[in-house]
């Protein structure tokens, strides 16, 4: 099943995990953004509490506001590509905690987070990245990075675990998502020495 298809039979607390898992392995692109630290976030901790009560509230959705605001002041100040994915989901938080709304998030920030790894994978920018990130999405893989092909299986791995009933599917998910975040962080500080 392809990942647009997990996401089209998610229920409203898997979609809210997997956009906040993929926002959270976004955010070590920030650590390399001037005076980020200043700002106050920590890209470890900073949506933690999020994942304790992902079923959503107006609370809840409050919270991630002030997160994203916080995303988007340090990647407003970014000089590179990086960081303005991060702001993109960042931007696209919901109104609403609904389905609708939750599910756009959610497909926006997984199409946002395969475009990052791509150019991680070394793929110089090109104005079809986006396109080329919707079809993976679709299942359409030919010629698919490795670090890129990583993150799709693990964005489809997270979601079937969210769909899981037995009560371990949002501590494993969460466990997924921090070895993508490791992941992402070691190829961003390769790349970043790299242009140094």
């Amino acid at each position: 099943m392809s990942l647009v298809e997990l996401i089209g039979r998610a229920d409203d607390r898997s979609l809210a995990a997997s956009a906040v898992a993929c926002l959270d392995r976004c955010l070590p692109l920030l650590e390399y953004v001037d005076g980020a630290d200043r700002l106050g976030l920590d890209t470890d901790l900073a949506l933690r509490p999020l994942w304790s009560a992902v079923e959503g509230d107006d609370a809840w959705l409050g919270r991630l506001r002030r997160v994203a605001a916080v995303v988007e002041r340090v990647a407003g100040h970014a000089p590179g590509e990086l960081a303005g994915f991060a702001r993109r989901m960042a931007d696209a938080v919901p109104a609403a905690y609904t389905g609708p709304e939750l599910r756009a998030w959610a497909e926006e920030c997984s199409t946002a987070v395969l475009e990052v790894h791509l150019r991680l994978d070394g793929v110089t920018a090109a104005p079809d990245d986006g396109v080329r990130a919707k079809a993976y999405l679709h299942g359409e893989t030919d010629g698919i990075t490795p670090l890129t092909a990583g993150e799709l299986r693990r964005q489809t791995e997270l979601l079937d675990m969210l769909a899981d009933d037995s009560g371990c599917g949002l501590s494993n998910a969460l466990r997924l998502s921090n070895e993508g975040k490791r992941v992402l962080r070691a190829a961003a500080s390769r790349r970043a020495r790299s242009q140094s």
